[in-house]
């Protein structure tokens, strides 16, 4: 920083306190603070400080006011821009914008409720680049109910702009525990959070075939999976105007019953695969021969029940050893609990415990690992007994490491391996589910009473994993990201586990990148960049000197961070 003596026609010239900075080659500056009217022996006395010489302690002539964590700030709202989000959410700016922006930023910093954001915020130097200082709770519901409104649009920009006829768009549906009682949505349901006595709420989200969120739909927590299917495709068809894509879904949604709906919809295709059951009739049917894999893994069959549809059967060894192991856990663990059971009928002598008794209790245990299938019981007054059943666990080991894949599309346009790879980049969406969940984003828990604002909710959780979707994707050479997933996705052996990249293996090894930073998770990062600080001081010499602002320099990582971003 330097003092700019800047003459002015037929007035005293403007004194000035300004910052000189370099753009690409260019150097430039700016001005800082007007100090024109300051004292004199004020202004020398600064001009020697900034040239170098010390002429006090300098607590006695600089006062630190106040230090704000800014980088990671920089970043996030950086990348918002760079986006374009910002006018996604709304053309122009606005008050309830600023608001939706902050509460994304603050979720990627520090996720926590309403109340505490409008606390948090303050803690870094987000408040006060977005000017919402001010804003208190109420408000940021408020934005909230105005997000919602334009949830719809939101989304239509977003597929506008990442999806095209032709695309690929994978769907998948989760849930999570709901805290209270007075939310409409919340209802008891399959919780794929494994907490146990709550009340869930359902969520589908729609992404790209890269697993960059699109949209994302809410359900009571009684829905079930296959029935959110037919939203998504007038979603598809209405919505984002799309009269040819390729839904990708998992056995459980995309039923038989949805894939009839499907078919309705011209030229809309969709890529599944069959339950176990199915699986089975095919080999009864001896449509599916275990012959087939003698000498690979992949292999093209067909079947009546199936007509116009191209059925891919995979074959993996390793798939099919894990199974059989985890199967043999489960039956001796099975078995250990039924011993535990006959020991206590034994002990009760004088009062013998009933069948009824005696099969409440097993049936809890034969159902606490979903192996009353494989087990023959007999109960009586006397005791019970049991047996494996061995025809039926030879059965269903036979087919251990055997999946098929069902889709509509011709061989000209998508082959086998790519079918099969297709289906597998469902583990994009899943990926996200994992983020929103975790300490990342953390969706969870919902506290939200209102329908409205647990849909705005969620819908603000999917923007955030859309802005971290995109700052992992930039800064993935600093992250324990394997940087060459998106294209070894596309040429690696479909059936085959998937191995991380020589070069991810390298980092997972060495801690260190090419350039000798420490790899970082996401969180440890987003630390990092906060470290570089605004510091607010003013100048002890003066009553009247403003409040300056200066920004530490960026250290060696965090100049390679902004450089990935291209901010």
């Amino acid at each position: 920083m330097y003092i700019d003596i800047v003459p002015i026609r037929n007035s005293p010239p403007a004194i000035l306190l300004r910052e000189s900075y370099r753009d690409h080659k260019k150097v430039k500056k700016r001005t800082v603070a007007n100090i024109t009217k300051w004292p004199a022996h004020v202004i020398e006395g600064l001009r020697l400080v900034l040239s170098g010489k010390k002429l006090f302690p300098e607590d006695k002539i600089f006062k630190i006011k106040k230090t704000s964590p800014h980088g990671h700030v920089e970043a996030i709202l950086g990348i918002i821009k760079k986006l374009g989000l910002d006018t996604m959410i709304f053309s122009k700016p606005c008050r309830q914008r600023d608001l939706v922006i902050g509460m994304i930023a603050e979720r990627l910093i520090h996720p926590c409720s309403k109340l505490a954001t409008t606390r948090a915020w303050h803690s870094t130097t987000l408040a006060e680049e977005l000017g919402v200082e001010d804003a208190d709770e109420d408000e940021l519901y408020d934005a909230m109910d105005w997000l919602a409104a334009r949830q719809k649009k939101i989304e239509n920009k977003l597929a506008k702009k990442h999806l095209e006829n032709g695309a690929l768009v994978l769907y998948d549906v989760s849930s999570s525990y709901y805290e209270g009682r007075t939310c409409p949505l919340a209802a008891y349901g399959h919780n794929k959070d494994g907490k146990k006595g709550k009340q869930i709420i359902v969520y589908g989200a729609m992404t790209d075939n890269e697993g960059r969120p699109i949209a994302v739909d809410v359900y009571p927590g009684n829905t079930g999976d296959p029935s959110t299917v037919p939203d998504q495709l007038e979603k598809l068809r209405t919505r984002f105007n799309l009269t040819r894509v390729v839904l990708v879904g998992d056995r459980g949604m995309l039923t038989q019953t949805q894939i009839k709906k499907i078919k309705d919809y011209r030229d809309l295709g969709w890529i599944s695969a069959l339950r176990s059951q199915s699986i089975r009739n095919l080999v009864r049917d001896d449509h599916l021969q275990m012959s087939l894999f003698d000498k690979q893994d992949l292999a093209e069959i067909t079947s009546p029940e199936y007509p116009r549809e191209r059925l891919i059967a995979c074959f993996n060894p390793l798939l099919a050893d894990e199974r059989r192991r985890k199967r043999l856990e489960l039956l001796e663990a099975t078995e250990k609990k039924l011993v535990e059971i006959s020991l206590q009928v034994k002990r009760r002598k004088q009062k013998k415990m009933t069948p009824s008794e005696i099969g409440i209790k097993v049936g809890k245990v034969i159902n606490l690992y979903k192996m009353g299938k494989h087990f023959n019981l007999t109960i009586g007054y006397e005791g019970f007994r049991w047996e494996r059943k061995e025809e039926s666990i030879e059965q269903e080991s036979s087919l251990d490491g055997i999946y098929v894949i069902r889709t509509s599309e011709p061989k000209e346009k998508m082959s086998a391996s790519d079918v099969v790879r297709n289906y597998k980049s469902l583990s994009a969406v899943e990926r996200a589910f994992r983020t929103l969940k975790s300490v990342d984003i953390m969706i969870r828990p919902i506290r939200h009473r209102k329908e409205v604002r647990v849909k705005a909710h969620i819908f603000l959780c999917m923007l955030t994993y859309y802005v971290e979707w995109h700052l992992r994707k930039s800064l993935s050479p600093l992250l324990f990201e394997d940087e060459e997933l998106k294209y070894d996705r596309k040429r690696r052996d479909p059936v085959a586990p998937a191995k991380s990249s020589p070069s991810a293996k390298k980092k997972k090894k060495t801690l260190k990148t090419e350039e000798g930073f420490p790899v970082h998770s996401f969180d440890t990062l987003m630390m990092a960049l906060g470290t570089r600080c605004k510091n607010y001081y003013t100048l002890s010499l003066s009553t009247t000197a403003p409040l300056l602002e200066k920004i530490t320099e960026l250290t060696p990582l965090q100049r390679k961070a902004f450089d990935l971003l291209d901010l």
